[in-house]
């Protein structure tokens, strides 16, 4: 009895533990814009750890790594990002743009390095006002922080934490490959040659995911970074460069802009909300299509063999919900309002960006 009540007790306290600690890479609630589906504390993570600028651009639009979900062109399929460089003396800026379509192109985010007189270096990405909002900022904690105490007359020596962990991990800017490379002599400004139609022969456009399935594979990144929204504030060495960007060099669409306006996107009206990693709902089987329940043998029938319904009577495959089409799954989101014609696959290009 006692070896059934301690399983029962420790049951209990594993959901209780899972419940609390599961929920950790939703409790960023959604934007409820575009930006939702490119993680910009991915995105940072990865360009920390690249080598050259070139070299950053190709992970990012690697199709296994999938940082990139974002469709700003509504054809059902992941966009390319390209990345531009601007650079003023000792501060950068790394221009994520998409190229949506041939005579447009929206600039979704930009990353500023800098340096001051003393030599420090500073990162963040700062995230296109249509694509997530104003004043949204993400850069590499360089503190580390304290667990919160789920009770907090507690004082103990085990604080028990509930969604918001103890980070010690800190991010050195300056020991960042990419950042080391920018600085030094062996530093070549990259330009992109690609466009809408034209792109780089690694690169395949590959169908959209769930913003539930893409936030649980790219959680982990957020670790040994911050920000958000009216959490950062621009480095106060790059916000000249960057405000000359947004007034003379920035890059905006109209078709993004009316699609913003007109909610055609997946997280549309769900600002604040958690994601869910269950598929939505344009993706299950509607009820119209799942087998009715006259079509079903009913209750009455079934209590007697004679009157049983025979296997031509119950609903056939045809009327049972059928898995949903590749189309579908490829999508992962609602066609209704998109153009139904696919992005061209374009040429390939044989070669890299052109150095100067």
């Amino acid at each position: 009895m006692r070896t059934k009540i301690l399983a029962i007790i420790i049951l209990a306290f594993s959901l209780l533990s899972f419940s609390s600690f599961s929920q950790t890479e939703n409790d960023q609630p959604l934007l409820g814009l575009p930006g939702d589906d490119l993680d910009l504390y991915a995105v940072l993570d990865l360009f920390q750890k690249s080598k050259t600028i070139e070299d950053f651009e190709k992970a990012l639009n690697d199709d296994k790594a999938g940082i990139v979900n974002l469709d700003l062109n509504n054809d059902g399929k992941v966009d390319f990002i390209k990345v531009a460089t601007e650079k003023d003396g000792d501060n950068f800026l790394f221009i994520l743009q998409d190229p949506i379509s041939e005579k447009e192109t929206q600039d979704v985010a930009v990353i500023s390095v800098t340096k001051d007189s003393e030599g420090k270096v500073s990162l963040q990405i700062i995230g296109d006002e249509e694509i997530y909002g104003k004043d949204y900022i993400i850069e590499p904690r360089t503190e580390p922080t304290e667990s919160i105490t789920a009770n907090p007359a507690y004082v103990g020596e085990d604080p028990v934490t509930v969604n918001v962990e103890a980070s010690t991990e800190v991010i050195v800017v300056q020991s960042a490959p990419i950042v080391q490379y920018v600085y030094s002599p062996a530093y070549v400004p990259y330009y992109p040659p690609y466009y809408y139609g034209y792109y780089p022969p690694y690169w395949r456009p590959i169908a959209v995911i769930s913003i539930g399935i893409y936030r649980h594979n790219h959680y982990h990144h957020h670790h040994g970074y911050h920000g958000g929204h009216n959490n950062v504030n621009i480095n106060i060495n790059n916000r000249n460069t960057y405000n000359i960007y947004n007034k003379q060099t920035r890059n905006t669409s109209n078709t993004v802009n009316n699609n913003i306006k007109n909610g055609n996107f997946k997280t549309a009206g769900q600002a604040g909300s958690r994601p869910s990693n269950r598929a939505t709902t344009s993706n299950r089987a509607t009820t119209s299509n799942r087998a009715s329940t006259a079509n079903r043998a009913s209750t009455t029938n079934r209590t007697s063999s004679p009157n049983r319904a025979s296997t031509t009577n119950r609903s056939t495959n045809s009327n049972r919900s059928t898995s949903p089409s590749n189309y579908n799954r490829s999508s992962g989101r609602t066609m209704g309002t998109r153009s139904s014609v696919s992005r061209p696959t374009g040429a390939r290009a044989g070669g890299g960006g052109r150095r100067r």
